[in-house]
């Protein structure tokens, strides 16, 4: 249990310092950056189209992974468990 609650405040730390230290890039070729702020300056709304179109591509590898994940913890949970204990005392020495 204590291992669960160190490995959830883990990836909330990691997750938090990486929404708090990020940079802005600007990672488009030259053309796609000239035509996207022509068009913007012109005040069509070809931009939005390629922000949605950006956010489509990243979200759907982590609705991918999330689906997976989500299958594989309802197919491999178990359910009906039962532990039979000896009443007789272990002793690992």
């Amino acid at each position: 249990m204590i291992k669960r609650v160190k490995f959830l405040v883990l990836i909330i730390a990691v997750f938090g310092l990486a929404v708090t230290f990020s940079v802005t890039a600007k990672a488009q070729c030259a053309m796609c950056t000239t035509a996207v702020e022509s068009n913007s300056q012109a005040g069509k709304t070809t931009t939005k189209g390629l922000n949605h179109g950006i956010m489509y591509l990243l979200a759907a590898p982590y609705l991918a992974i999330g689906v997976v994940g989500f299958i594989w913890y309802k197919k491999y949970r178990r359910k009906d468990i039962t532990l039979e204990m000896r009443e007789q005392p272990l002793h690992l020495n």
